[in-house]
């Protein structure tokens, strides 16, 4: 009997959620007895191979790139889970939200205060995604069906989410695994 599949992917974020996810420590071998990872920075996949039982996204939709690969994951993915901060609010890389974008390029490309651009050019290679109007949260992109927040999450609320969606168990998160007080 072929095992579940995971898929994961990290949008506008740090990475962090994926180093929690690798912060389960000794579990990863348990996880992996239980799953195979497809497309995933894990295991260097880089496209779908089939259905996933479990799809893990970090990260907001900042660019068009973020939003397709947010879709895709959305059309190959049974669950789909906002891990962090960044996926569920849009974390840090929303503070841009409140500024205006031209502001913002003008900012990084021209007028900041270690910025070196002789040529007076903001780049506009049609290799680099396009920037969406501000930081968009997941669930404002694709439905979502299950929200861990944290900056970022514990491990151990990512194991015990896990190991309970790959059980056709209810999500049940006692506190001490969801509390930032």
């Amino acid at each position: 009997m072929a095992k579940p599949k995971v898929a994961t992917t990290s949008l506008a974020g740090c990475f962090g959620c994926h180093m929690s996810l690798l912060d389960i420590d000794d579990r990863i071998l348990k996880l992996v007895e239980l799953v195979d990872f497809d497309k995933s920075p894990v295991d260097d996949i880089k496209e779908f191979t089939g259905r996933c039982t479990v799809g893990l996204i970090e990260g907001g939709c900042c660019n068009e790139e973020n939003v397709h690969v947010l879709q895709d994951f959305r059309k190959h993915c049974d669950i789909l889970i906002s891990v962090g901060d960044c996926a569920i609010m849009g974390g840090i890389p929303a503070m841009r939200n409140t500024i205006p974008l031209k502001e913002c390029l003008d900012e990084a490309y021209l007028n900041g205060p270690t910025v070196h651009n002789p040529g007076g050019q903001i780049p506009n290679d049609p290799e680099i995604p396009l920037l969406l109007d501000k930081v968009y949260p997941c669930h404002e992109v694709v439905k979502i069906d299950y929200h861990l927040p944290g900056c970022p999450p514990p491990a151990d609320t990512l194991w015990e989410a896990l190991v309970a969606l790959l059980s056709d168990k209810p999500v049940d998160l006692p506190y001490e695994l969801i509390k930032y007080d």
